[in-house]
Formats: structure tokens, C-alpha cells, sequence
């Protein structure tokens, strides 16, 4: 790696910001860890950031030469403010630019996928993670994490359709090759853990692991909009319920090398996560 300037990780208090974050720092780089509150990450520079708010963009962007992009979570069309940002970006000297987008989203599709088409375009060095569903949505403050802690019970409309899972950790360390390798990928690259599993198979791995009984109840793709529009607004509830749709019908069986062929090491199983936020 490199010695950098200084990275903008947006989202830093996030899932994958945090770690992003913490091992650039740890690496000895020079970080602006950016949040809606200037909350403090250790060995980070804190600064106020909120996509809504552009008063808060240029004294973000101070110094900057590359930048972790976390999009604004539940909008449906991100690019709307992620767009006049990124060119603002480009204007004061940012260089690189790495996007966090999703596995089921390609380049030009819905929400992101229009930030990911437009990057190439204002950054000469960029790279877009596109991961798969995180492990961590089981363990963390994700609704599943949460239905599984009161209820032990995963709901979804993905049926029995499989999905490389992917270790949040494993994108950080992604991230940190991309934002300060001497060469950015400049490209997109599909995140995925070692295996393509169910959510049948995650509930009995749980189970196994935890000791406490966990099931998969199958829902229609109606039912699970329903349920999410009590959480966020309809159109992202469709986009949601879409995707495990799309699940059911095969779009995440797959797995990739790109942990490996980045970091050096395999990517992380999820009963090796599960035993370790046991």
C-alpha cells in the first residue's frame, strides 16, 4: 500500500464505515471519519456530515484527496444529492473515489446504481464495492438481527434461494486496497463470502451455534413489502422486496474471489462471525 493523503470516510460511525475507518487508521493513514454528529472514532479527525444538508459539505471535503462513499440509507434516488457532491469533490482536488453500492444492483440500475454509471466519468481513479447481503444483518441492529433476538425467526420473500453472505469486515479490508493501493481498480467488484447459502441454511447454523432455536418463515414478496412499509416509505419497500424476489429466483447464487485476490486471505464463513459475536 501506499502512503495517502487524507480519506473522507463517510458513514463512519456505519457498518462498513467503521471498520473501513479503523483500519485505515490503523495503518497509520489520515482519516476525516464524517457522521450527522461529529461522534469521535479513535485515531480519526470528526467532522459533521449529512448528505441533506450541503452547509456541511465543503468543511468535510477541506484537504481531502479520496473519499468512502456510503449512500444516504432509504432513498430511492440517491443520486440526486450524491451527484452535485461528487462534482463539488472533484472540484476541491478529490481524486479517488470508492462507492459502496450492492451485488444486486449493477452500474446504471435503480438508487445507486446511477451513481455507480456516473463515477467513471468525474473521478480518474474510482472503484465501486458491490457486496452481498452482510452476515452481520443477523447480529447487528438489522430487522432480521432483531426478529431473530425476540422472536428466532428470519423473514423473507427469498425462498429457498442461496447468497454468498458476506463478513462486513471482509468489505472493509476491501475498501482500504481500494481507497490507498497505488493503482485503484477502477472497476466494480462483487463482494461475496466463501459460500452461496439459504436462509434455511442460516437459521440452522444459528440454531447449531447459538443454541437457541431459529427458523426461516417464507413470505410472498407482498407480504414482505407490507411488513417493511411500517418501517420506510412504500417505493423503498418495493425495492427491498424486489431483491429478495430476485433472491428467490437465483441472482445471488454465486460466489467470487475478490476478498482472496485483494486481501491475500479467504473470506470469513458465517459460522466463524456467528461464533465470534456469540
Amino acid at each position: 500500500m501506499t502512503t495517502t493523503g487524507t480519506t473522507l470516510v463517510i458513514g463512519a460511525t456505519g457498518t462498513t464505515g467503521s471498520r473501513t475507518a479503523a483500519r485505515l487508521t490503523a495503518a497509520g493513514h489520515r482519516v476525516r471519519a464524517a457522521g450527522r454528529h461529529a461522534t469521535p472514532v479513535p485515531g480519526a479527525e470528526p467532522v459533521t456530515f449529512d448528505w441533506y444538508d450541503p452547509a456541511t459539505h465543503a468543511a468535510a471535503l477541506g484537504g481531502v484527496d479520496r473519499v468512502y462513499l456510503v449512500p444516504p440509507l432509504g432513498d430511492s434516488d440517491p443520486a440526486a444529492i450524491m451527484l452535485p457532491f461528487l462534482r463539488q469533490a472533484r472540484t476541491v482536488g478529490v481524486h479517488r473515489a470508492v462507492l459502496l453500492s450492492s451485488s444486486a444492483i449493477p452500474e446504471g440500475g435503480p438508487a445507486v446504481g446511477e451513481v455507480h454509471q456516473a463515477l467513471p466519468g468525474l473521478f480518474e481513479e474510482w472503484a465501486v464495492l458491490r457486496p452481498s447481503w452482510f452476515m452481520q444483518n443477523f447480529t447487528g441492529t438489522h430487522a432480521h438481527a432483531a426478529s431473530i433476538r425476540e422472536h428466532g425467526v428470519i423473514r423473507t420473500a427469498a425462498g429457498s434461494g442461496r447468497v454468498g453472505f458476506v463478513d462486513a469486515e471482509d468489505i472493509a479490508a476491501v475498501a482500504v486496497h481500494a481507497l490507498t493501493d497505488e493503482c485503484a481498480p477502477n472497476t466494480d467488484l462483487v463482494l461475496t463470502g466463501p459460500e452461496a447459502l439459504s436462509h434455511d441454511d442460516i437459521a440452522a447454523i444459528m440454531t447449531e451455534v447459538t443454541g437457541r432455536p431459529v427458523v426461516h418463515r417464507r413470505l410472498s414478496e407482498e407480504q414482505l413489502r407490507d411488513r417493511l412499509t411500517a418501517l420506510m416509505p412504500l417505493e423503498f419497500a418495493s425495492m427491498l422486496a424486489g431483491m429478495d424476489r430476485a433472491i428467490a429466483e437465483g441472482s445471488e447464487d454465486r460466489v467470487t474471489d475478490t476478498v482472496r485476490r485483494l486481501t491475500g486471505r479467504p473470506p470469513r464463513t458465517i459460522r466463524a462471525h456467528l461464533e465470534s459475536a456469540n
